[in-house]
């Protein structure tokens, strides 16, 4: 699967270097974009003399099920690096609880007659909101209705807390529907015993990623299994104590809880139950699924480690094979840019610190964990601070920037991509003055790439995957106007990505004239990948999304 050469052009003289500006999307310019407000002169520089447009980065452009869905990392990084559009989590789990084509399949069958054997409990763990980033809270309640059909008279839920993909404050909305959920089930079954049993905000227990921060897990294991932790009678006092306790925690870092009856908790996770992680989302779902799985396991001591049937929403890693079981078929990605460019003999460096590193590799190489071609592909992971965002603002972007600016001058590599995480990772703070500062540092980075490219005779292409950073704010969807808190009187703060366009600009500093611009109707980021190839000197593949350049004729 070789590339076929451009007929006169041979690429240019450096590297082909895409680079993403996490979470920094369009705004509207209003008082939330943070974007707008920070002080980019290099950005600035960009859209005032380079090609220039922008592209969609959410809904139906990256695969979600309407254009009422954000994007985000994952299948952003998955549009640019396959070059198409291929239906992702969300909607692929939407049509199998639809369809009920999930409720049919061997490994659901497999769980629930565990329960009914053994008249044990069914558990559920996952994050309970709308955001349709992770997971959904109708996907849950689908399967609550279901066990209970087939037969299981206990379950127990284990809400993570959102907070980041939908408002920052939102969690009582979502208990207290959950709560009304269960209270029908229970009253329609007669006996059936269904109810929250743990729970805490997703960036404090259970939902880390790329093994930053185990503890995380290990808090949401004694919650979860153990039973372990603050007690209540109820996720909304749960909620309103640790809201009364951390005055102004956001939804994503309240600390962990078990609910309790008549002093004990109601559902720790026991052998002979059954288990779903029902996050569909991979990134944040390994390490727990790891925790459940693994028999040689070093991050944390987990006895008692019960004997359970555990499955994952989804195949979270198609190379490890993480979950073992799962309940929905993942995308089947083949054929991407970054396999294409390894046949062809195309030497290739991916880079970001540790909070996007899997971007840049496993989901860039359309879910694919390792190299197409180790002799021809080198992986940078910058480690990231284990410290909260807004403390430092800057991130590792000037690390990056260090290790892309030598790769660019040494000649080493003729695709480059990186990742700066920072509009994203600090914009889901909902901090605006260090989403601000984030911005900037980006910034600073692009201005000293900038310059590298110049040197080095690299073309650069500056895009993002999303918005975030352009949007701090809630807006009123009917008249654009900033929500106020009715509490506070001050602007609600947003937290959730943007459905905002994001840029590209292209920076082609020895290559005046040779390439036109191309603008398709409703492109998408999906079109970054021909766009590279077309600046490498490759024709694109025939089912790839359009490049947004062309060779001029009178090259």
């Amino acid at each position: 699967m070789r590339l076929q050469k451009l007929k006169g052009y041979q690429g240019p003289r450096g590297a082909v270097v895409l680079v993403i500006m996490d979470g920094v999307g369009i705004g509207d310019g209003g008082p939330g974009d943070m974007v707008e407000k920070a002080s980019t002169p290099h950005l600035d520089w960009l859209a005032a003399n380079t090609p220039h447009t922008r592209l969609r980065a959410h809904g139906l452009a990256v695969g979600m099920p309407s254009d009422d869905d954000m994007g985000n990392s994952e299948v952003g990084h998955n549009a640019i690096g396959c070059g198409r559009v291929f239906s992702q989590g969300a909607s692929l789990v939407q049509d199998a609880v639809s369809s009920g084509s999930l409720y049919q399949g061997e490994i659901w069958g497999k769980l629930v007659e565990n329960c009914v054997k053994n008249q044990s409990a069914f558990h559920f763990i996952g994050l309970l909101s709308d955001g349709n980033v992770h997971s959904h809270i109708a996907h849950l309640e689908s399967m609550l209705s279901t066990v209970l059909e087939a037969g299981v008279s206990r379950a127990c839920v284990h809400v993570l807390l959102d907070g980041r993909d939908v408002p920052p404050t939102s969690a009582l909305d979502y208990v207290d529907r959950l709560e009304a959920f269960l209270a029908s089930l229970r009253e329609g079954s007669g006996n059936a015993d269904f109810a929250i049993a743990s729970g805490g905000g997703r960036l404090n227990i259970t939902m880390d990623r790329y093994h930053a921060d185990w503890g995380m897990v290990e808090r949401g294991w004694d919650v979860h299994v153990r039973g372990s932790g603050a007690a209540f009678e109820s996720a909304r006092e749960a909620i309103e104590s640790h809201r009364a306790d951390n005055p102004g925690v956001i939804d994503q870092d309240l600390p962990p809880f078990v609910i309790t009856r008549d002093g004990r908790p109601i559902g720790p996770i026991c052998d002979g139950d059954s288990v779903v992680l029902f996050n569909f989302r991979g990134d944040r779902a390994i390490e727990i699924t790891r925790a459940f799985e693994d028999d040689d396991f070093d991050p944390f001591d987990r006895s008692p480690r019960p004997e359970v049937e555990f499955a994952g929403m989804m195949e979270y890693d198609g190379d490890l094979h993480i979950p073992r079981q799962y309940l929905v078929e993942p995308p089947a990605i083949d054929r991407t840019m970054g396999e294409y460019l390894a046949r062809s003999g195309v030497r290739q460096l991916a880079i970001s610190e540790t909070q996007k590193f899997g971007h840049v590799t496993y989901f860039f190489n359309g879910n694919r964990s390792g190299k197409f071609d180790a002799s021809l592909e080198e992986y940078v992971e910058i480690k990231s601070d284990n410290i909260p965002f807004e403390q430092r603002p800057w991130m590792k972007a000037s690390e990056i920037t260090d290790v892309v600016v030598d790769a660019m001058k040494s000649g080493r590599f003729d695709f480059i991509r990186l990742n700066y995480p920072n509009g994203d990772m600090v914009g889901h703070t909902g901090d605006c003055l260090a989403v601000e500062i984030s911005v900037e540092a980006v910034d600073l980075g692009v201005g000293r790439l900038l310059d590298a490219a110049r040197e080095s005779g690299a073309i650069l292409v500056v895009t993002a995957d999303h918005g975030n950073a352009d949007e701090m704010y809630e807006l009123d969807r009917k008249t654009g106007s900033v929500k106020v808190d009715p509490a506070t009187g001050m602007p609600q703060r947003k937290t959730a990505h943007s459905l905002n366009p994001v840029p590209l600009y292209l920076f082609d500093p020895e290559g005046e004239g040779r390439f036109q611009a191309v603008d398709p109707a409703d492109a998408g980021i999906s079109s970054l990948a021909a766009t590279c190839l077309t600046l490498l000197g490759y024709e694109a593949p025939g089912d790839y999304d359009p490049s947004l350049v062309r060779l001029s004729a009178d090259n």
